[in-house]
């Protein structure tokens, strides 16, 4: 492990966390074991957790709140009530950290309430060194700081914050272990996120995963086919498999072809349904394709990030492909199994995007008509090779690419969407609508949102909706 130390901190450093060896990841078993002082500190206590960006910080959250659990601590509604409270945040967008800064400073008031009050900062922002020293410099209410490397730490850490009424700081700098047998608590009972891997080793310009997440690290064949039933015995429905990125499972074990296998392996699992997230465009196989194809409970839609429709700024991005590449893959796709849906991430504004560059982005989308994308504005992280570039896209400019993109992306969603109407979807319903309990919404096989009139019994069960009305990014139904 590698580690910057201050008089009283473990502090992160960039630096150790970009280094890559060809070691092969270690997996850890039994390095979770609290003892009994720590499973006995929340008794009497609430806590909160509020978790931000991706699938793989919700599984993160999942994990934080089975070890409050394990240690007495129950749930809590609002995190100005709740005795321990966490914020579980994202690094992939200023904006994004921007909003966890917020939520922290709207806490200093409740903390000088209640000065037992215990405030925790963990996931991505963590292990950034400057979001590091802004906490420890102008946000002294937050009383405890881990990354995303040493969550299995988080008991210990929390007893020695609430014991000793210190601040308390340790992120390790480390390419990455994969640490089985830490606890969950489940947020859904209709589906389970299951990481199959963690980590990146991409090193796109722009990007502060792989320096947050680690290296790319697979788990273990065994261990994620007994999560998979695990969560199978427990009535879930499906399974979403979690990754960086996806498709170079087993890479770092010597594995062949490692997702492929891992999903087919999934699959005969026996559950109902599987999905994955996120694929990158310059590991996919068509084998994986093809197990698509083959197997009725992998479902046919698919999440491929291509983040430029430019070539040129494909290239300064690092992302190791070209745009006609990806077109060609699109087409094979799509030629394989025509009725699969497709989304993606899209940025715009990257460094010297010009507006011709920015034009070939809207051609991509005119070619590929997703049915749904995540668009972004270049976002510059501290420390990633796009940070050390001129920003030099004026922030109108910007702004207004993203509104074109936008309806484009729009259009082609509802045009995609008209076809399901009067058709017959299956639907995994996943609870009523907060406004009206008379409504309910859930994902169909195709990753459609369907929000459709039922009854209380469907929750967490697939239900055949008939398609009465489209939007561009939600379907309307009645469960039949």
């Amino acid at each position: 492990m590698n580690e910057k130390k201050s008089e009283k901190y473990i502090l992160p450093d960039q630096r150790a966390e970009a280094k890559r060896s060809r070691n092969t990841p270690e997996t850890c078993y039994g390095l979770f074991q609290p003892d009994h002082l720590i499973t006995t500190l929340g008794r009497g206590k609430t806590y909160f957790v509020r978790t931000y960006g991706c699938q793989a910080n919700v599984r993160d959250g999942e994990t934080l709140a089975g070890m409050l659990e394990l240690m007495g601590f129950t749930a809590a509604e609002d995190a100005r009530e709740a005795d321990v409270v966490i914020y579980n945040s994202c690094a992939v967008r200023q904006a994004a950290e921007e909003h966890v800064f917020g939520e922290v400073g709207s806490m200093k008031p409740v903390k000088q309430k209640n000065p037992d009050k215990i405030i925790c900062i963990c996931g991505c922002m963590a292990q950034e060194p400057l979001v590091v020293q802004r906490i420890l410099d102008k946000y002294p209410q937050v009383d405890l700081v881990f990354g995303t490397h040493n969550l299995y730490r988080f008991p210990d850490l929390l007893y020695k914050t609430m014991t000793e009424k210190e601040r308390v700081v340790e992120v390790y700098s480390e390419e990455g272990r994969v640490i089985e047998d830490l606890p969950v608590r489940r947020s859904m009972q209709s589906k389970g996120f299951i990481n199959i891997m963690y980590g990146c080793d991409k090193f796109c310009t722009y990007c502060i995963v792989p320096y947050t997440r680690g290296r790319e690290r697979s788990r273990r064949r065994e261990d994620i086919l007994r999560e998979i039933e695990e969560i199978k015995a427990q009535g879930m429905k499906e399974a979403v498999l979690l990754g960086q990125n996806v498709n170079a499972y087993g890479k770092d074990l010597g594995e062949e072809d490692g997702f492929t296998g891992l999903l087919e392996a999934c699959a005969d699992t026996g559950i109902e349904r599987i999905r994955f997230y996120t694929s990158h465009p310059r590991d996919y196989s068509f084998t994986t394709i093809e197990a698509m194809k083959k197997y009725p409970n992998i479902m046919k839609s698919l999440h491929l990030p291509v983040q430029s429709g430019s070539s040129e700024v494909l290239k300064k991005m690092n992302r190791g492909y070209t745009a006609e590449s990806y077109m060609e893959l699109y087409d094979e796709m799509k030629k394989a199994i025509p009725q699969i849906t497709f989304t993606t991430d899209l940025i715009v504004g990257f460094p010297s995007e010009t507006d011709e560059q920015f034009q070939k982005t809207l051609d991509l989308v005119d070619y590929c008509q997703f049915d749904l994308a995540y668009s972004f504005v270049y976002s510059p992280r501290s420390g990633t090779p796009a940070a050390r570039m001129q920003d030099d896209i004026p922030a109108e400019v910007k702004k207004e690419r993203l509104q074109i993109l936008n309806e484009k992306l729009a259009f082609y969603a509802a045009k995609n969407n008209e076809k399901y109407k009067e058709k017959v979807l299956k639907v995994l319903c996943e609870g009523p609508s907060k406004k009206n309990p008379d409504v309910f919404s859930g994902y169909s096989e195709e990753n459609k949102l369907v929000n459709f009139t039922g009854n209380r019994n469907m929750i967490n069960d697939i239900v055949d909706v008939r398609i009465t009305d489209v939007h561009s990014f939600s379907l309307d139904g009645e469960a039949l």
